[in-house]
């Protein structure tokens, strides 16, 4: 749910169920590497509220567009990261499956 002003489309707030601190301090430094967010925040109204309220302002670019963004990006670096661990656990299991056939 997006709470905000209709005539100025740059300043929102979100408010999204079910989701907790993992995700808003993730999509927080997320939206914070966007030269077009001048101000981003969130808070959590209350602990036993599976809810998390983001706020975010930026430069002039609709903040709605702006946060659509920043999931995208959180998603391409959760995928990097994957990748990155998939192929170390990988070349992990290589390294000793090679150790262990050196050893007989």
């Amino acid at each position: 749910m997006e709470h905000g002003s209709h005539s100025d489309q740059s300043k929102s707030t979100f408010s999204l169920a079910d989701e907790d601190h993992t995700f808003a301090n993730s999509i927080r430094f997320t939206l914070n590497q966007d030269p077009r967010v001048t101000f981003c925040g969130y808070s959590i109204p209350h602990p036993s509220d599976n809810r998390v309220n983001i706020r975010v302002q930026t430069t002039g670019d609709p903040a709605r567009e702006v946060l659509k963004d920043a999931c995208q990006d959180l998603m391409l670096i959760c995928q990097h990261v994957r990748g990155t661990f998939d192929k170390a656990v990988s070349d992990f299991k290589k390294s000793n499956t090679m150790e262990s056939d050196d050893s007989e």
